[in-house]
C-alpha cells in the first residue's frame, strides 16, 4: 500500500478514533503510576527476576507450590505496559500523522511512544541493577511526565492552531510558572521519600536512600504547604479578575486534589504507611500532575479547531 493511501486512510479514521485513543492514553499512563505501585509497594520488584523475560527462558511467571503472588503482580504491570505501548502507537499513528496541524503538535503525539519505549528499557535497568533506588526514582518522574504530557495532548486534540495567547495577566503567568517548578519539586521529594523509607522496592534487597526518611517527609510537607500557598495566590488572583469557564474550573478541582491528596499524605504518615494509602497518593500524585498540567493549559488559548489546509509550519509552539 502506498503511503499516500495509508495516510489517507489514517485521516478518515482520526475523526472517529483520535478523541478516545487520546483519552485511553491518558488513562492508561495513569493506570501504569498505579501498578507501578502495587508492584513497589509490594516487595514485587523482582517478582520476576529477569528481563524481557519473566523467568529465565519463561516469558510468563512459572506456576508452582511455593509461588507467591509478587511475580503475578510484577508480570501485570509489565503486560500493562504492553497495552500501553498499544495505545501510543495508536497514538503516533492517529494523532502524529495528521498533517493539518503543525509539526509541534505532531512531536507531541510521538513523545509518549517514545517515553514509553524508554520506559521498557529503564524497567529492566531495574531489575538487572537488583532494584536501585535511582533508577526507580527516574522510571516514577519519567511516569508523571508521561502523565502531563499526554493530558496536555488530549487537550490540545480539539485546540485550534493559532499562535498562544495567554489568558491570564503577567503577574498572574508567574505565579502559575511557580506553581509548575513547585510541582517538579514536590514530586522529586516524594520520590526520594519514597526511596527512604519502608516501600523503597523489594524486602530482601536492602537499597534506600542515605536520608532520614521522616525528615524527607517533613520537607516534602513543607513543599506541598509552599504549592498549595501559591495556588492560594494564584486562585485569589484569578478570582479577583473574575475568571471563568474551563479556567476557573480546572483551578477549582485542582485546589481540591491538592487538599485531597496532602489529607492522603498526612493520614498516612500518621498510621505507619498502609501500602493501600501509599499506593491511593501515588493514584492522587498523577492526578495532581494531570492537574496541574490542564490548569496551565487553561491560561493560555490557541484558538478553536479548524479544518481545512495544513497548519503553517511556522507554528511551532505547543
Amino acid at each position: 500500500m502506498r503511503s499516500d493511501s495509508v495516510l489517507d486512510t489514517l485521516d478518515r479514521l482520526r475523526p472517529r478514533f483520535g478523541r478516545p485513543v487520546v483519552v485511553a492514553n491518558v488513562v492508561a499512563q495513569i493506570g501504569i503510576v498505579v501498578t507501578g505501585g502495587a508492584v513497589r509497594l509490594t516487595g514485587s520488584g523482582l517478582g520476576c527476576s529477569d528481563w524481557p523475560y519473566c523467568e529465565p527462558g519463561h516469558f510468563t511467571p512459572e506456576f508452582h507450590s511455593a509461588m507467591s503472588i509478587n511475580p503475578l503482580i510484577e508480570f501485570g504491570n509489565r503486560t500493562l505496559t504492553g497495552v500501553l505501548l498499544v495505545i501510543t502507537l495508536l497514538v503516533a499513528a492517529l494523532v502524529a500523522t495528521d498533517r493539518s496541524r503543525p509539526r509541534s503538535y505532531r512531536w507531541l503525539a510521538t513523545a509518549p511512544l517514545l517515553l514509553v519505549l524508554a520506559q521498557a528499557v529503564i524497567g529492566g535497568v531495574i531489575v538487572l541493577a537488583h532494584l536501585n533506588p535511582g533508577f526507580v526514582a527516574v522510571h516514577l518522574l519519567i511516569s508523571m511526565t508521561l502523565v502531563a504530557l499526554s493530558t496536555w495532548l488530549m487537550l490540545r486534540f480539539r485546540e485550534g492552531d493559532e499562535p498562544s495567547r495567554a489568558l491570564v495577566d503577567p503577574v498572574t503567568r508567574t505565579w502559575v510558572r511557580v506553581l509548575v517548578a513547585l510541582t517538579v519539586v514536590v514530586l522529586v521529594l516524594g520520590v526520594i521519600v519514597t526511596g527512604a523509607g519502608p516501600h523503597s522496592g523489594d524486602d530482601e534487597v536492602g537499597y534506600r536512600f542515605a536520608v532520614d526518611p521522616y525528615l524527607m517527609a517533613k520537607v516534602h510537607a513543607a513543599a506541598v504547604w509552599a504549592f498549595l500557598a501559591v495556588l492560594a495566590v494564584v486562585v485569589w488572583r484569578l478570582r479577583r479578575a473574575g475568571a471563568t469557564g474551563r479556567l476557573w474550573r480546572t483551578a477549582v478541582l485542582l485546589v481540591v486534589v491538592t487538599l485531597l491528596q496532602g489529607a492522603i499524605g498526612y493520614v498516612q504518615l500518621f498510621t505507619g504507611l498502609p501500602i493501600a494509602l501509599v499506593n491511593l497518593h501515588m493514584l492522587g500524585a498523577a492526578l495532581l500532575t494531570a492537574g496541574v498540567s490542564s490548569f496551565l493549559f487553561s491560561t493560555r488559548t490557541r484558538g478553536e479547531i479548524t479544518t481545512g489546509a495544513p497548519a503553517p509550519e511556522a507554528v511551532a509552539t505547543v
